[in-house]
């Protein structure tokens, strides 16, 4: 039987999709975050609910939307509110199961930044903030990043905190009275981090033909990997197929 490939951005799609459950309530953008909630409720979760910032609930577009703003993300909507709305009575309340996220830089304890890079009065690059990043980091019941996997991606401590993770680590998040339950996975393209239990982000699982010698090249501090760590599956045919015809036939994320 023929290996069937896969490219970086497919695998990470892939991945996160498997990350998500049935009946979840996902707070979700534009890219590769919306990519992977497509594909789950086209495979395992069929009755997962997507909610954009912009004030949609229980999205079904039509087509990959350009942004959060998109026209497509109202027809066939649920139902359609305010910006306040939304992350009052459903994100603050704890109504959203998941958040995703992505940044330039995340952290040993899984705290991003997608504010500065360098100093913050003088930077080398300055960046796009946080949007709606910051509180849902700090109200999801649980986050996932996705993002490839670059070691000045991931740096030990990132330049500016935008995304609360667990901060220095232990009981740091929790002494903030945030409710959410923080990054529960980081999705690259080399594996899976998850944080042990004080927070740190450890290498949790590997993707198919990556060493560990490669996922600690990549990071900026000495990666920790769990005991048992397994290899995740490669993408199906069917996830390849769903993903290449029927959701990014334009090759526009993948």
């Amino acid at each position: 039987m023929d290996e069937i490939s896969y490219n970086p951005q497919e695998l990470m799609v892939v991945n996160a999709a498997r990350l998500l459950k049935d009946h979840d309530v996902v707070f979700v953008g534009v890219g590769i975050p919306n990519l992977a909630c497509n594909l789950a409720m086209r495979t395992h979760a069929p009755n997962l609910q997507m909610i954009y910032e912009a004030g949609v609930i229980g999205a079904h577009p039509a087509r990959l939307p350009l942004s959060i703003g998109d026209p497509t993300l109202v027809s066939g909507a649920t139902a359609v509110c305010s910006m306040y709305d939304i992350f009052t009575l459903y994100l603050q309340r704890g109504n959203v199961d998941v958040g995703f996220l992505g940044g330039a830089q995340i952290d040993q304890f899984g705290n991003i930044n997608a504010t500065v890079i360098g100093d913050y009065q003088h930077p080398k690059v300055r960046l796009p903030g946080s949007g709606g990043a910051m509180e849902i980091a700090a109200w999801a019941n649980r986050c996932y990043i996705i993002t490839p996997h670059q070691k000045r991606r991931f740096p030990a401590r990132v330049d500016f905190h935008t995304s609360i993770g667990f901060l220095s680590g232990g009981d740091a998040r929790a002494k903030t009275g945030v409710r959410g339950g923080g990054p529960q996975a980081v999705v690259t393209n080399l594996g899976i981090l998850k944080p042990d239990e004080q927070g740190e982000m450890v290498l949790a699982a590997i993707h198919p033909g990556v060493t560990y010698e490669q996922a600690r090249e990549n990071t900026g501090w000495p990666l920790k990997i769990t005991e048992d760590c397994p290899e995740t599956l490669p993408p199906t045919a069917d996830e390849l197929y769903i993903l290449r015809e029927k959701l990014d036939p334009q090759r526009i994320y993948i």
